[in-house]
């Protein structure tokens, strides 16, 4: 027979690779319909202005449902949330695979996005049942996910585009949400843990509305031109709406967001890291693949197809999933500010670099490989910082409001690159594309963002840690001891 720690030992390893497991099923939705943009207005006889939402949509709902997962985990159970949280993402999915019209496939990619509060909910519970010595690599591992699964569901996305009808992506997706559904409820235990108080439906309003205009403004304002009457409309909105969001919060008895927890500067500084360490990751993300697909004649282009260059990148994801644990242990022995400043800095390097280095092929794909891997090691830097830095029964509230100031840096990104690569062009057999001098400066802000990074994480003053969770026992009345 096994010995009681040979067997809470096993019990730990699965219980981090179903979290992890749910954390790459989410991410795999923010790259869900990327193959399938330029065909969105045919299949759903729809604007490409439409089509765009379809990616929007799922951003806007992950960041506005992110915080309000989280904060409901902590009073309610982060297990039930999470299970909220991928039956919303299968039910969105299985809309997606039956449906023809755009509104409805819209409102699939809604609930798709709102699934983004498992990875959070996924490290606060890991905080709150793992042994003190698996937490910090099963948080590094789940923090990484938001990584991995964007960069294999390229190739899987590419190569369902390529070979079957696009409803198989969302049924795909439904199966998958369903089968982590049911893992989760064999599986995962629920924490006894509860901060208790009553919801902040008008904090959570609040903050929705104002997300919801500063992250409209952000990825439409090269559509509309960001000094247009609604892009300005909406970063007013946004900044008016923050401040009185903000003043509500710091009156409120039960706020949804703890401000003044959150004003700590170990925290603050934290998530203002983590808004520049999404804009340095997501960069080479985002324009890796455009790269792989350009013309020769482009002077940077590899001329590939969409199956073949997400599998040239598929390193990219396999790096970050090598990489978490080494983020882990390094944060054991040296302290995560020290594993987030070797992260930014290998990500400063690995960007730099790829301002200047276009070719050949294994050079690029090593470099973008360097990117991922100052990714993997500062992800799984940023949730341990966080909660060093909170009380256990916030942990949930905390950690979704970092990975919000994450979907903020990429969604930034994102708005970049677009504007880079757009300002700056060639013309190819009457074709335009980005120019090499466009993506040198890609390279070059994603570099700074993540230069930036990590000398905030060099001036973050060191937390108070809290002490472990000790996992209560239920009694027989279901009330925790």
């Amino acid at each position: 027979m096994s010995s009681p720690t040979a067997a809470s030992q096993r019990r730990s390893k699965i219980v981090i690779g179903v979290l992890a497991s749910c954390g790459i099923a989410v991410s795999l939705m923010q790259t869900l319909v990327v193959p399938l943009l330029p065909e969105f207005p045919r299949l759903l006889n729809t604007t490409p202005a439409n089509a765009a939402w379809l990616v929007t949509a799922t951003l806007v709902a992950g960041a506005v449902c992110a915080p309000v997962l989280g904060r409901l985990g902590d009073m309610y159970g982060k297990r039930r949330m999470l299970l909220v949280s991928l039956a919303a993402m299968s039910s969105g999915s299985a809309i997606g695979a039956v449906s023809d019209d755009f509104g409805a496939v819209l409102v699939g990619r809604v609930l798709q996005g709102a699934a983004i509060g498992v990875v959070p909910l996924g490290i606060s519970i890991m905080r709150d049942e793992l042994p003190e010595e698996r937490i910090t690599s099963g948080v590094a591992l789940m923090s990484a996910t938001l990584g991995i699964g964007g960069a294999v569901g390229l190739p899987v996305t590419g190569v369902v585009a390529e070979n079957f009808n696009w409803h198989w992506l969302f049924g795909g997706a439904a199966l998958f949400g369903l089968v982590e559904f049911a893992l989760v409820r064999l599986v995962v235990p629920e924490s006894a843990l509860r901060s208790g108080g009553r919801f902040d439906f008008v904090g959570a309003l609040g903050l929705s509305a104002a997300l919801t205009c500063l992250l409209l403004a952000i990825s439409k304002g090269n559509d509309w031109g960001w000094t247009s009457p609604p892009v300005l409309g909406l970063l007013v909105a946004a900044a008016a709406l923050f401040l009185v969001w903000g003043g509500y919060e710091l009156r409120t008895p039960s706020p949804l967001v703890d401000l003044r927890v959150s004003a700590r500067p170990a925290v603050l500084l934290t998530n203002i890291a983590s808004v520049l360490i999404g804009m340095a990751m997501f960069a080479g993300f985002m324009v890796g693949a455009q790269i792989m697909q350009a013309p020769v004649g482009t002077g940077y282009g590899f001329g590939m197809s969409l199956v073949v260059t997400g599998l040239v990148l598929l390193p990219i994801g396999g790096a970050m999933g090598v990489f978490s644990p080494l983020s882990a242990r390094i944060s054991r022995r040296r302290g995560p500010r020290t594993t987030l400043i070797l992260g930014g800095s290998v990500l400063t390097a690995g960007n730099l670099a790829g301002s200047f280095l276009h070719d050949p092929l294994p050079l690029v794909v090593f470099n973008l490989t360097i990117v991922a891997i100052g990714g993997a090691l500062a992800y799984g830097a940023l949730p341990t910082l966080i909660m060093r830095a909170v009380p256990p029964a916030e942990t949930a509230a905390a950690n979704s409001l970092n990975t919000l100031a994450r979907s903020i840096g990429t969604s930034s990104c994102s708005a970049i690159v677009v504007a880079l690569t757009t300002g700056s062009v060639v013309q190819i057999s009457g074709v335009e594309y980005p120019s090499v001098t466009a993506y040198s400066w890609v390279f070059l802000v994603a570099g700074t963002a993540a230069l930036l990074a990590a000398l905030i994480a060099a001036v973050t003053p060191s937390a108070r840690r809290y002490a472990p969770v000790v996992p209560q026992v239920a009694t027989a009345t279901g009330q925790a001891r």
